[in-house]
């Protein structure tokens, strides 16, 4: 206990604590941002599923990643296009999700989108020029910035001429990668390639209905458990507080619930136990690693019901407690993880596996980010 509250003594003193964590102690980490455009016409659902079953593939690539010695946080925005409106007779373009680092808020949108019974017009140029003035864009020309495009009818379609909005994407530093789901030479007759070139862009081309085969693997059981035990070391304050907590349980069981669960959470799992996994606008442990917090200027009304009755040192000692808690835990799921992948990868046949969105956005993202000085873990 003498620790703990030698802890609280020197951050009630206005002292400064740097926890081991590193980068999530510091506010001036590099900034990594990925909009996704999905085409949610009826013929696009199996695009859809795999949106939602591998959104945390494309996050797990920055688990690793540096840009100038640090980790990047990573902010993910999400659009859907190509839907009809009932009321005017007309297609639409809508933004779900801004760029954000609330990953379970991505994973609720993305859970949550309907499915379209009916086809529609591909307002790609539409779409982009929506993402470029819409989103919030970092303005150091050192941030990698991507727009991810998916669909499957021709890039022409609709007012708003795609060139126009390739070339301000470009302007902005926001390269435009287009994935055509289909035939590749229908996608480059359509000029999915030629949009994609005029913004320094890749042309990717993915079966968008193929589904990636789920290896049941020894380490799922312990994942899970240490997942859910995860959870216990988040602490929600503020009027979010609980709404947060709830809906990252909410997620698991998306992901767990999704075909290939068991690989499904583990990806997710994974994600959780690393930097790019932030809560602070309602975790606490979160919070307590941004510069300039301090815990004991908490409204008594914002603390959650089992800190309301303690001292400010000992709220102190709280948080510290589940930090500690944390972070083990989070070692526990790396190290689980890590031999996982090298069961999967036994059990696995060769790499001539069909291109689906994850593996799509991945591929082109370690390509673009590297010329912006991130680096990546070998695989």
């Amino acid at each position: 206990m003498k620790i703990k509250l030698a802890f609280a003594t020197l951050a009630l003193a206005g002292l400064s604590i740097t926890h081991a964590a590193g980068d999530a102690a510091t506010d001036d980490r590099p900034v990594v941002q990925i909009a996704i455009l999905l085409d949610n016409s009826g013929s696009m659902q199996g695009l859809i599923q795999q949106a939602k079953t591998q959104i945390w593939q494309i996050v797990n690539e920055f688990i690793a990643a540096k840009q100038d010695g640090k980790t990047p946080r990573v902010q993910v925005g999400l659009y859907e296009y190509g839907i009809k409106d009932a009321q005017d007779d007309g297609f639409y373009v809508r933004q779900l999700v801004p760029l954000t680092e609330d990953l379970d808020k991505l994973s609720e949108k993305l859970f949550a989108i309907n499915k379209r019974d009916s086809g529609g017009s591909e307002l790609c140029g539409w779409a982009i020029k929506e993402a470029v003035e819409n989103f919030k864009w970092d303005k150091s020309a050192k941030t990698y910035k991507a727009i991810f495009i998916a669909g499957n009818e021709e890039f022409t379609q609709g007012s708003v001429n795609y060139k126009t909005s390739c070339k301000a994407a470009i302007e902005k530093g926001v390269i435009v990668n287009t994935i055509h789901c289909g035939d590749e030479q229908e996608g480059i007759r359509g000029m999915w390639k030629d949009a994609a070139s005029m913004a320094d862009g890749r042309f990717l081309n993915i079966n968008h209905n193929a589904t990636t085969a789920s290896i049941p693997a020894p380490q799922d059981k312990g994942i899970a458990e240490l997942n859910s035990k995860l959870n216990d070391s988040y602490i929600g304050y503020g009027k979010g507080g609980g709404a947060g907590k709830a809906n990252q349980v909410a997620q698991d069981g998306n992901a767990a619930s999704a075909p290939g669960g068991s690989s499904i959470l583990a990806s997710r799992a994974l994600s959780k136990s690393a930097t790019v996994y932030s809560n602070s606008s309602w975790d606490l442990v979160d919070k307590s690693k941004e510069k300039g917090f301090d815990i004991t200027k908490l409204s008594e009304a914002d603390l959650p019901e089992e800190m309301k009755k303690m001292t400010p040192a000992e709220r102190v000692a709280y948080v510290e407690k589940k930090r500690t808690e944390r972070e083990e835990l989070q070692k526990k799921i790396k190290s689980l993880a890590e031999e996982r992948d090298k069961f999967i990868a036994e059990k696995s046949k060769s790499d001539a596996k069909e291109s689906t969105l994850g593996k799509a956005v991945t591929t082109a993202v370690r390509e673009q980010a590297e010329k912006k000085g991130v680096t990546f873990e070998k695989k």
